[in-house]
């Protein structure tokens, strides 16, 4: 495995996008890995690649996550790295924004970071070098219109990373956060398509819009957040920690 300081992984919403890269581009490493999340299908189609289980669990239910975990550790071992990616973003003008939605938001973006890391450290080898990363968004560094919601689950999650760090520094784990722009996933094309939706835009101009926001004009690659993370996994990044890295061309 390289300079890898861990050699087991389990990532939350590793069905689709960003999280199946991470999984796939781990696995390859050499890393034992599990991919998580609610829908056992897409599990299923990652885990078909060497060196992946998928294990279904919904990351807002505290009983799920915490048999997620038991049923990994019963299969794997202890976790050495743990990835909080499971997330969702719904769009909506303040005044407009409902008490399901806000709920919502809350419970899958901050509630279920909380919970994936608080069960995961319960089970991590505090002896061990070990890592706990959330990939989070740009959205919690800056704000960003009509996604108040999904802004301030952003910004708390850093703000969780940020004291864990300190909670955790007298050990080997470290607690970090990779902060992407916009990405080519599932859920931009979801972005998109609220545009078109909501403006009459076409699709091609809508995606032009949203690139526009990186400086280097394009979209983010999963591939680029998954290299980030390898890279905190490694040695090499034992003293990194409490950190939100922007991964998005110069937007931050």
């Amino acid at each position: 495995m390289g300079n890898l300081a861990i050699s087991t992984a389990l990532i939350t919403g590793g069905g689709t996008g960003v999280g199946a890269v991470m999984a796939r581009m781990l696995a390859d490493a050499g890393v034992k890995v599990a991919v998580s999340g609610r829908r056992a299908e897409m599990l299923a189609e990652v885990a078909r690649h060497p060196g992946i289980t998928a294990i279904p669990a919904d990351v807002t239910d505290e009983a799920s996550v915490r048999a997620m975990f038991g049923t990994f550790c019963d299969v794997t071992g202890a976790p050495d790295l743990v990835i909080a990616n499971a997330g969702m973003a719904e769009s909506a003008s303040f005044g407009k924004t409902s008490i399901d939605l806000w709920k919502r938001t809350m419970d899958v973006n901050l509630t279920g970071t909380f919970l994936t890391f608080r069960e995961g450290l319960n089970v991590m080898d505090r002896a061990k070098p070990g890592r706990l990363i959330s990939i989070a968004s740009t959205a919690g560094l800056r704000g960003y219109a009509y996604v108040t919601a999904y802004c301030a689950a952003k910004h708390a999650v850093i703000g969780l990373v940020k004291s864990l760090a300190t909670e955790l520094a007298s050990t080997p784990i470290t607690v970090n956060a990779v902060c992407p722009g916009f990405m080519e996933t599932p859920m931009l094309e979801q972005s998109v398509a609220n545009i078109v939706g909501k403006t009459g835009m076409s699709a091609e101009d809508a995606r032009a819009s949203l690139a526009k926001i990186n400086p280097q004009n394009r979209f983010i690659a999963p591939e680029e957040v998954a290299e980030t993370v390898m890279w905190l996994a490694s040695r090499q990044a034992a003293s990194i920690t409490g950190q939100a890295i922007s991964v998005s061309g110069g937007e931050i």
